[in-house]
């Protein structure tokens, strides 16, 4: 049942998409193997970086066979940081891996409904923020500790459970920024979407996200008026060191300038 859900809810949204948006022109995929091939082959893993291809993929499920118990909350999360330079906060509690039911600290149990709401997209956990329906994640070089700051060439989710609009990534690039996108919406329970957005040479870096899920955090149940969403698979290209455009070395060098002239005239 879950394997025939993903296919209706993904699959209706099998689409590759160029957005303008202002600065530059970027391809957003609502299709979870063709964003895959976008990023590239090998899946990374927890393989030091840098690394000049391929991708790194996060499913929360914690190898080996399926896990099932829930993590509490914390903020900055940081398990993925080190193996995978990837780093996420949120404004409220924290963020948490978890199953939608079963184990210690499920979703369901903040609120019954959510058993029979959500899906995993890869069993069995889940992600999703505490206390706040908003995630913010940033990039750093794999192996650093988190230490170097990277960008990325292209970043998506899968989510579980966009009935209404308000589900939204919005991007910060070293070109500037996009967004925020929408997420397709989907209407009944256990349904995934999509939304990944990819750039090309010369179209920057990935370099921040901010991911809003649903209308409200996690606790109510849903209504008319109220969508409660939650995450599963984080895909991203593989963490590149972010290299100063043009402009930005252009004003070091004026500032490097003005402090060789200041200090001249200090000392004549």
């Amino acid at each position: 049942m879950r394997s025939m859900l993903k296919a209706v809810a993904v699959g209706l949204a099998s689409f590759v998409l160029a957005v303008p948006t202002g600065a530059t022109a970027v391809t957003v995929f609502s299709d979870v193997d063709l964003f895959r091939a976008a990023l590239g082959n090998p899946n990374n893993a927890n393989n030091p970086g840098p690394l000049a291809t391929g991708r790194r993929e996060i499913n929360w499920d914690g190898g080996g066979p399926p896990v099932i118990n829930g993590t509490p909350p914390v903020t900055p999360f940081t398990v993925f940081e080190n193996t995978r330079g990837a780093t996420f906060t949120t404004p409220g509690t924290g963020l948490t891996q978890a199953a939608a039911t079963g184990g210690l600290l499920s979703l369901d149990l903040i609120n019954p409904q959510y058993a029979t709401l959500f899906a995993p997209f890869s069993p069995n956990r889940l992600f999703a923020p505490i206390g706040s329906n908003i995630t913010d994640g940033f990039f750093s070089i794999p192996g650093t500790g988190g230490t170097v700051p990277a960008g990325v060439s292209g970043f998506g989710v899968v989510f579980s459970d966009v009935d209404l609009a308000g589900t939204s990534i919005a991007f910060a690039t070293t070109q500037g920024g996009i967004g925020p996108l929408s997420v397709a919406t989907f209407q009944g329970n256990q349904t995934f979407s999509f939304l990944g957005v990819f750039l090309g040479p010369g179209e920057g870096l990935i370099t921040s996200v901010r991911i809003v899920t649903g209308t409200t955090a996690l606790g109510p149940s849903e209504s008319p008026t109220v969508d409660i969403v939650v995450m599963d698979d984080f895909l991203y290209g593989e963490p590149q060191q972010v290299v100063p455009e043009p402009a930005s070395l252009s004003l070091l060098a004026l500032g490097l300038l003005a402090a060789w002239v200041a200090r001249s005239r200090s000392c004549g």
